[in-house]
């Protein structure tokens, strides 16, 4: 912090997979990690919320401000936002967008955050569509929606936009392409700075991969590894309204680090780094994103 206000906005991608694998022994490491790298703004995906429980806020404490997607699956799961500073207006797009995505509760939150200068006031959105391999052409509708929204709702003001979510797309299909500005789609056109690629532009940076046991022994156990999730800056007419000063995996590493098991006789990616059950807890079946944005 300086006297003017905060030197730099921190802001934290992360899929918490619900309350699924060992979740009291994931839960310790979440709270440990989230402690120390103390972001600012944070875009969680697979949150559970119910009657009588809040996960992000058992997760972050009294210090957030917690915003939550409705309606939720049946089970409490859904997305959420949480902000250092208040949130001032929260507007949720329905991304629903055909009778396939109809059966997942596919959504954005878009928050208006006060944050303090020199960053603020802000525009925060989560942006989660639908999940399924096949579905890319849903994924671009739900891009198209969100971004549409979002130019809306900033009614061209020179207002900072910082999209997170688990996009559950590569850097290469349709929709992150029409995110980054690669091409257009239904006749509309954005463009955002991927803050992975700002830093890592020859980084796979995977964050849902087979050396997570996690991934490993979930419903995707034939998973290559992919880079899903993403931090954005919107972009004016001459770039990025803020500059990604850094970026960075988190959660990536078992919390208490083994050595990997003999590799395979095929020797593929599938068993590097594997941690066998008991030697160490991986926070979640994705790896976190976090990056660090500063006035451009």
């Amino acid at each position: 912090m300086t006297g003017d206000g905060p030197s730099r906005l921190r802001v934290l991608q992360l899929n918490l997979f619900n309350h699924l694998a060992e979740w009291e022994r994931r839960r310790e490491v979440l709270r440990a990690g989230l402690r120390a790298l103390d972001p600012d703004l944070l875009a969680l995906e697979e949150t559970v919320v119910t009657a009588d429980h809040d996960q992000v806020a058992d997760l972050l404490g009294p210090d957030y401000v917690i915003r939550h997607q409705q309606p939720r699956q049946a089970d409490g799961v859904g997305i959420s936002i949480a902000s250092r500073w208040p949130v001032e207006e929260l507007t949720e797009i329905d991304l629903r967008v055909n009778e396939r995505a109809a059966r997942f509760p596919a959504a954005a939150l878009v928050a208006r955050v006060a944050a303090p200068a020199p960053f603020g006031p802000l525009v925060f959105v989560n942006h989660k569509p639908t999940w399924q391999y096949g579905f890319e052409y849903e994924r671009e509708q739900q891009a198209v929606r969100t971004a549409r929204e979002i130019e809306r709702l900033v009614s061209g003001e020179a207002v900072h936009v910082v999209v997170a979510g688990d996009f559950d797309a590569v850097p290469d299909a349709a929709s992150m392409r029409f995110w980054t500005g690669r091409q257009s789609l239904a006749g509309t056109s954005v463009m955002y700075r991927d803050a992975w690629e700002a830093i890592h532009p020859d980084e796979a940076g995977h964050t849902f991969t087979p050396r997570n046991p996690l991934v490993r022994g979930g419903e995707m156990p034939l998973e290559l590894g992919r880079r899903i999730d993403y931090i954005l800056v919107r972009c004016l007419d001459h770039g990025p309204t803020l500059r990604v000063a850094d970026c960075r995996l988190a959660f990536a590493q078992p919390s208490e680090p083994s050595e990997p098991s003999e590799p395979s006789e095929q020797g593929d990616e599938r068993d590097e780094g594997r941690v066998d059950k008991g030697r160490g807890v991986w926070a979640s079946d994705h790896f976190g994103v976090v990056a660090d944005l500063t006035i451009a």
